[in-house]
């Protein structure tokens, strides 16, 4: 499916079987790998262009007690395409710092005080401009908090699940993996513009 084909079909309560048999959402549009200087000054110069940018992360599964990873990708959406940034290839976050801590550039996604905690781990950076879509939903009075809640509820589309738990800390990705981590981060900067559309027509509080 390609970035805003989407029809936001808002449907406040749906059973576990009319979820599965919501059409499957997956973004089929342009993806870019980024894992040099260079490639990430030419996301950098396509992002900045965009108000609304979908926002993820992705982390090495861990299996065993005590073991963990830090974030190996970051994953931002566009109007037009998706930009996927592998971290353990680039010592330092450069100008994308600056985009990370811009309140003119709106990032929307879920759990991003655990995403964003763990990416300042790695990297000095003051967040400014994040959109958290619970926070969100909960203003729209949608009860769905998750991605994949949301995705249903608010795009009536289902988004899997099957590369979730997978390496991501690979210097090759498959396919599968590129085209889920493309999908939350597409999800997210949909799910933002259809609540803020829906928003946007309730009338204001008296």
């Amino acid at each position: 499916m390609q970035p805003s084909d989407t029809k936001a079909e808002f449907q406040p309560d749906l059973t576990h079987e009319q979820v599965m048999a919501l059409p499957l959402g997956r973004y089929e549009g342009p993806i870019h790998l980024v894992h040099t200087p260079a490639q990430l000054a030419e996301a950098l110069a396509d992002l900045q262009r965009e108000r609304v940018l979908g926002f993820d992360t992705e982390t090495r599964a861990a299996f065993r007690k005590g073991e963990a990873y830090p974030p190996a990708l970051i994953q931002l959406a566009t109007a037009q395409a998706v930009w996927l940034v592998q971290l353990h290839a680039l010592p330092a976050l450069d100008g994308l710092a600056d985009l990370l801590g811009s309140p003119a550039h709106l990032k929307a996604g879920v759990g991003l005080d655990h995403d964003l905690r763990k990416l300042r781990e790695l990297y000095e950076f003051k967040p400014a401009g994040f959109v958290d879509l619970a926070k969100l939903s909960d203003k729209a009075r949608i009860r769905a908090n998750g991605l994949r809640g949301l995705a249903a509820h608010v795009l009536g589309l289902r988004v899997a699940k099957q590369a979730q738990c997978t390496n991501w800390a690979r210097p090759v990705l498959t396919e599968q993996q590129l085209r889920y981590a493309a999908t939350d981060a597409w999800a997210s900067r949909e799910i933002f513009l259809a609540l803020e559309r829906l928003l946007a027509q309730e009338p204001a509080a008296s």
